[in-house]
């Protein structure tokens, strides 16, 4: 296989140099100031989430102002064919081009066999990298053997809701949630990010065949080219059985059966790789015995609801789902460590930190005579589990505090619950 010219790939680098040192129109994400803050050691950073989450945008917003900085994106075609001993060309041309640079910045870099190496040696010669990736076990892998303690993995996710009013242009403080007019403005703007999601670009032009073509581009080049799947037709069909079953338990012998496979070892293999590719998260129910945890049925949450809405829901989709598939993934935005509990009763998600767990969530659009007596039941059970005295239930839009003897229950709107720790 010949090697790419050096000319090419000075053609590639000036003409991405213009492209990731434009300044733009930028939303500002709620994680920017913790990798800034990164920055002061010399780890490898690493922002790893979806394809178009908005990493790359995000490593514009990190360049504005930064100077001795050089940058490659490595889902350029033309570096199909680039080999691991092709850069230090590649090096040459950089410094060519930017001058000396001390900051190093990849995109998908994972692409490249055994780009690690490559890495390493820059960090050994005291150089800042910052290294995008849209595959999480590749990273992790990778780094895992060569890189071990040097480095720090950021997740970046879809926008947050605070993040989308911020794109929306709503302004949002303390008061906000106290004032009846921009109270309604909140409501309504939670309704549109309940439907649309936060994958930026479906934000802004609502194109769905956007989505539905980048949901294509996550299969095949993450998941069937990436792992050489031959079933492609299986893993359209599980992506479809998924997507329709978010919140829901599920073990692999009942996806095996429903799609008529023989063992259930495939089942997990599948979704390990959709779990990699950031497309869809297992949820284990909580036990201090992890052999029982492993054996429990799990819940399948999805990255963005604008993919479930468009690749496994009906015309009807249940918008309690959908709202709880928007609490898991702001929890997870959030940094916790999630689970759910389940013995008599039920209740969709608890909190574990260290070898405690600190918090009951439960999630129901809209509580009613119908369904009080279950909702509160789940989190009262898994509070009395836990000796939880506060336990919180999100909902659409309705507001209240209970009390049932010495346990409280907050019931909170989705709206105002998604922005607390941004306003409180």
């Amino acid at each position: 296989m010949s090697m790419i010219s050096r000319e090419i790939l000075r053609q590639l680098v000036i003409q991405q140099k213009n492209q990731i040192g434009k300044s733009g129109d930028f939303v500002e994400r709620s994680i920017l100031d913790p990798v800034l803050e990164a920055f002061r050691d010399n780890r490898v950073l690493i922002l790893s989430g979806i394809r178009r989450c908005g990493k790359s945008t995000l490593l514009k917003e990190i360049v504005q102002g930064k100077t001795q900085y050089c940058y490659v994106n490595f889902e350029d075609e033309r570096l199909l064919n680039f080999r691991a001993d092709e850069f230090e060309t590649l090096n040459e041309v950089l410094m060519e081009v930017y001058g000396t640079p001390e900051i190093y910045f990849f995109d998908e870099i994972q692409n490249i066999d055994r780009f690690e190496t490559f890495v390493r040696r820059l960090q050994d010669d005291g150089k800042k990298v910052v290294i995008t990736g849209s595959n999480a076990s590749l990273l992790s892998r990778e780094f895992g053997t060569r890189l071990t303690g040097r480095y720090k993995l950021f997740e970046v996710y879809p926008f947050s809701f605070a993040e989308f009013l911020r794109f929306e242009k709503i302004t949002v403080n303390k008061d906000s949630l106290y004032i009846p007019a921009e109270r309604v403005n909140l409501i309504s703007a939670c309704s549109a990010y309940a439907e649309t999601g936060g994958m930026p670009e479906y934000v802004q032009n609502h194109d769905s065949d956007y989505i539905r073509t980048l949901y294509d581009n996550i299969l095949y080049r993450d998941i069937i080219a990436r792992y050489s799947i031959r079933r492609q037709r299986l893993v359209r069909e599980l992506v479809g059985i998924l997507s329709s079953t978010i919140a829901l338990p599920f073990t692999y012998n009942s996806l095996k059966k429903s799609l008529g496979l023989k063992n259930a070892i495939t089942v997990k293999e599948y979704i390990s790789y959709l779990s990699g590719a950031f497309l869809f998260f297992e949820v284990l129910r909580f036990d201090y015995s992890v052999r029982k945890q492993l054996g429990s049925p799990r819940k399948i949450y999805v990255i963005d609801p604008v993919f479930a809405l468009l690749t496994g829901f009906s015309l009807s989709p249940n918008k309690g789902r959908i709202l709880e598939n928007i609490v898991y993934i702001e929890l997870r935005r959030r940094g916790r460590d999630v689970y759910y509990y389940s013995k008599e009763r039920e209740c969709d998600f608890i909190i574990k930190e260290g070898r405690r767990i600190t918090e009951a969530i439960q999630v129901c659009h809209e509580l009613n005579n119908e369904n009080m007596d279950r909702e509160t039941g789940g989190l009262l059970e898994a509070m009395a589990a836990f000796d939880l005295k506060q336990g919180v239930i999100v909902t659409g839009d309705q507001e209240d505090i209970r009390q049932y003897g010495d346990k409280t229950i907050l019931i909170r709107p989705a709206w105002k619950w998604l922005l607390w720790d941004d306003v409180a």
